[in-house]
């Protein structure tokens, strides 16, 4: 079974899953030497935002929770996320920043922008991330829409299977959808936090830049 749908569609905000918030960066920095993060982890309290060519991922789930954390006008809260996992992945061109306002010293607005998988794709495994809104084309194999998220249970005989995360808040009756493989292009994302296995940035860049400067 085979299922694609264009952005604008009801996969708008369909979840998807990227990278972590910049909070992250000094984690990310320590594993550069490898190329490979090997630990998991998780961040949050801040949006921020992820463009990418393309994502290619298997085992794909997805349910709603609640994820803690500041909105864009600064005002901590909870808010309302679809969780999205996948048990591997693979990132095309992938940007991501975050923007801090009203920084000390007469810094003012500083976006920390980081770039990777220009030329080989960003790798993930075991990864799940708060979603709170999207935008691609997308198309899923094998997928299996209204199932409920009790029902999305990590199966301890398969090292290659994902499920409800342990930290997330969900209701077991509420909505949740699966599919075998997703592919999404023209990604263009809002999110919160992620968990991961392991990450590997390939071509990783990252800069600091004056001002409101985000991805898109």
């Amino acid at each position: 079974m085979s299922s694609q749908v264009r952005g604008g569609t009801r996969w708008k905000r369909f979840a998807l899953v990227m990278v972590p918030s910049v909070a992250a960066t000094a984690a990310i920095g320590v594993g550069l030497a490898q190329g490979a993060l090997a630990a998991s982890f998780s961040v949050s309290g801040q949006d921020f935002k992820v463009r990418a060519d393309s994502l290619v991922g298997h085992n794909f789930v997805q349910y709603g929770s609640v994820a803690t954390g500041r909105d864009p006008e600064g005002k901590n809260g909870a808010h309302a996320v679809a969780v999205s996992g996948f048990s591997d992945a693979e990132i095309t061109n992938m940007c991501q920043s975050v923007v801090t306002p009203n920084l000390p010293f007469g810094l003012g607005t500083v976006t920390l922008v980081l770039n990777a998988g220009t030329k080989t794709p960003v790798k993930a495994t075991n990864l799940y991330l708060d979603i709170a809104e999207l935008d691609a084309d997308a198309s899923f194999r094998n997928i299996d829409i209204g199932v409920a998220a009790g029902s999305l249970k990590k199966n301890p005989e398969d090292p290659k299977s994902i499920g409800i995360q342990p930290r997330t808040q969900a209701n077991e009756d509420g909505f949740a959808q699966r599919a075998e493989v997703a592919k999404l292009t023209n990604v263009r994302q809002r999110a919160w936090a992620t968990t991961a296995g392991t990450f590997k940035l390939s071509n990783l860049s990252l800069r600091l830049k004056s001002g409101n400067e985000p991805c898109y």
